[in-house]
């Protein structure tokens, strides 16, 4: 039986072989070969590249080389303002606990001054929690409150004579360089142009000639670190195929190499998720960007009106958006595009100014600002739980409540994440190559996607990362099997 048994498997690897080398299964092996190649090109997975957690829209006709800093500024008045202790913007947000923190003055202000002296027990996870995130707002606005810029010249700039805006387009250029050179510029910048439809094609593209030529003659032919340009309202994938050849012609008239010029596309429309045909029209979009697509944003109030709904109901977290988001998730899933989600319209602005404002102003300041706070912090998090790690900001109070949703979002699973991918390291180190770890390595590789985001955003410390049994380096890798390898 057992000499049987052997006689039976060597004629079945005997037959394997035979198939293994015959000219139908090379053939075979060659054309998904090919396959297996297109769908790796179409599909190259996380990008390692840094994210910015926000883009702030300004009218380009506002910008200045400053715009950065002082917009920086404004944002660490707001929050001096309206929330100048951790408890006190806690509670604001209604941050996960926030009801068990004081709320007399002299209880809050003698729990601020014992966490200033000893800090704060993680054991004691509300306090902790709202200690934490208001420390990592106030390190992220002193050292970079904006992250990306965008000089608007759509909707933030409106429709204005030629003259003006080709003046603007000058003008935008001529700050940004000299931004360039001041070191004043966000880690991120760029331009939104007018979109390529049939009514402001025309415009878009003179401006984006006056100000890319422009910029290139102020700065010796070099651009910004991370500049890009956003195509709005995009419909059709010919859109994006024609800025892409407006590039071409503009790195090829400079200094520029080719491939230099990036865009942003913005899905806006019905028309931009599905197209006649019932095809997604968001990836035909971004293939006919080629290469030179890194991001795709949503525009919430746009789409919206595009679904026919009325302005009650034009909201970040509306069920259509929720939609349309998810389609984007799905069609640019792999592909290494960012997406952004959009913004608040709601602003965090007092409705009483001066000096000598009674009690009753003062309160109604605070509401006011405190209510645009929450309703922010939920689109925030909202956004968060469907993946996006991007969206927009429109005005300067918006950006604490930005890096405090980030910083919340993160710090409530940073302690069992932590020791979920120690636990993970620790049996990588000891497992062999035939043992289970591999079994669970999706559960490693999103831990560590948990790690790799939290550390792009602020909402952690690199101190942080290594008390999860990882290097930063490790983690700005992105590879879950790389460290069970390095480790085996």
């Amino acid at each position: 039986e057992l000499i049987n048994n052997i006689l039976v498997k060597f004629q079945i690897y005997k037959t394997m072989k035979n198939i293994l080398t015959s000219d139908r299964t090379s053939g075979i092996l060659s054309q998904l070969s090919g396959a297996n190649q297109s769908f790796e090109s179409d599909y190259p997975g996380k990008s390692l590249l840094r994210q910015p957690v926000h883009t702030i829209y300004g009218g380009a006709h506002l910008f200045k080389t400053d715009t950065a800093q002082k917009m920086g500024k404004l944002a660490i008045k707001n929050l001096n303002d309206f929330a100048p202790n951790f408890v006190t913007f806690a509670h604001a947000l209604e941050l996960k606990g926030a009801e068990s923190l004081p709320k007399n003055i002299s209880e809050i202000n003698a729990l601020v001054t014992d966490a200033e002296q000893n800090g704060v027990d993680p054991a004691n996870s509300a306090t902790w929690l709202a200690w934490r995130v208001y420390g990592q707002v106030c390190k992220k606005m002193k050292c970079e409150a904006v992250e990306d810029f965008r000089l608007d010249y759509e909707d933030g700039f409106g429709i204005r004579p030629d003259e003006e805006e080709d003046a603007v387009a000058v003008q935008g250029a001529k700050a940004v360089a000299a931004g360039m050179k001041q070191g004043t510029l966000p880690p991120f910048i760029g331009i939104r142009i007018k979109p390529f439809n049939s009514e402001f094609v025309e415009r878009g593209v003179r401006t984006l000639n006056i100000f890319i030529c422009t910029l290139l003659a102020e700065t010796g032919g070099v651009l910004p670190y991370n500049f890009v340009v956003t195509l709005p309202k995009v419909e059709i994938p010919e859109q994006a195929a024609a800025l892409v050849q407006l590039f071409e012609v503009l790195e090829a008239d400079s200094e520029l190499s080719s491939g230099d010029l990036k865009m942003e596309i913005m899905i806006e429309t019905t028309q931009s998720v599905f197209n006649a045909n019932g095809e997604v029209t968001a990836r035909k979009i971004a293939q006919a960007a080629k290469n030179r697509c890194i991001g795709a944003h949503f525009g919430t109030y746009d789409y919206t009106a595009s679904c026919d709904l009325i302005a009650a109901y034009q909201t970040m977290d509306s069920a259509v958006c929720d939609f349309a988001r998810d389609v984007m998730k799905v069609a640019f899933g792999g592909s290494g595009i960012f997406l952004s989600d959009g913004a608040t319209n709601i602003m965090p602005v007092a409705p009483h100014r001066g000096e000598n404002l009674s009690a009753l102003q003062v309160r109604e300041n605070l509401e006011t600002v405190h209510r645009a706070w929450k309703l922010a912090y939920g689109h925030i998090r909202h956004s968060l739980a469907h993946g996006f790690y991007q969206g927009w900001d429109l005005h300067p109070g918006q950006i604490p409540v930005r890096y405090a949703a980030n910083a919340a979002f993160f710090l409530e699973q940073i302690q069992e994440s932590t020791v979920r991918l120690r636990n993970f390291v620790e049996q990588a180190s000891k497992a062999t190559l035939s043992g289970d770890i591999f079994d669970d390595a999706a559960t490693g590789q999103g831990l560590l996607n948990f790690f790799f985001r939290a550390l792009n955003s602020g909402a952690i410390d690199p101190e942080d990362v290594e008390k999860a049994g990882v290097t930063v380096e490790e983690v700005q890798a992105g590879s879950f099997r790389k460290i069970v390898e390095a480790r085996r």
